[in-house]
């Protein structure tokens, strides 16, 4: 059972490097982030800070939030995750500064569409390890079970509030922005049982492995 505990916690670290290489593909691509990536890079912008530094930021009033929401303790665990991001997204951020450079406008919607994909993958993997939810993720899957609505629904009305928070605080909103609110819920909502089937699956081989 240790060894099943492991594999879990290989699969969440491997699903926030993912998650946090597409977040740093889509703020490279120059064409806008998400609502709430646009959020964390207009704070950085207008405030200071790096937006790994408002990434937790965010993410401990969100605890609050989400607590208030679920009338239980503050899942401060969460914030763990949410550690975990801002620094990865800092470190990949560095480390493509001179690697990924897009300039032509097609070139970056291939940078931002990859950046998409990977972070809907990277959300995918870490959500169904089921430990310590970036807040955000949490809210998500909070308004989920309150609306009785499917992932789709609560990510598109997650992205709605935070882009009109990115637009206050002028993050860099673009067509890249659209594309993640009407096209982040769904991509997710696609490799959400994907990834399902391959956890159960791999779960199953590791058990069989483990009483044989």
């Amino acid at each position: 059972m240790k060894r099943l505990s492991k594999t879990k916690y290989i699969f969440y670290g491997l699903g926030i490097l993912i998650l946090t290489l597409g977040i740093s593909f889509t703020i490279k691509s120059d064409l806008g982030t998400s609502p709430f990536d646009a959020l964390l890079v207009g704070l950085s912008l207008k405030v200071g800070l790096t937006i790994g530094s408002w990434e937790i930021i965010i993410a401990l009033l969100l605890i609050f939030c989400n607590s208030i929401l679920k009338r239980q303790r503050p899942e401060f665990l969460g914030l763990l995750t949410a550690l975990i991001t801002g620094l990865g997204i800092d470190v990949w951020l560095f480390l493509l500064q001179h690697l990924v450079q897009p300039e032509m406008w097609l070139s970056k919607l291939l940078c931002f569409m990859a950046g998409l994909i990977i972070t809907g993958l990277g959300t995918a993997i870490y959500l169904h390890t089921n430990f310590a939810p970036i807040p955000i993720d949490r809210l998500m899957l909070i308004i989920r079970d309150l609306t009785k609505m499917n992932i789709l629904f609560s990510r598109t009305f997650i992205y709605l509030l935070f882009l009109t928070l990115a637009f206050i605080f002028k993050g860099p909103i673009g067509i890249g922005t659209l594309l993640t609110v009407f096209l982040g819920g769904p991509i997710l909502n696609y490799f959400m049982p994907f990834i399902e089937k391959i956890l159960n699956n791999f779960t199953l081989k590791k058990s069989n492995t483990l009483y044989k």
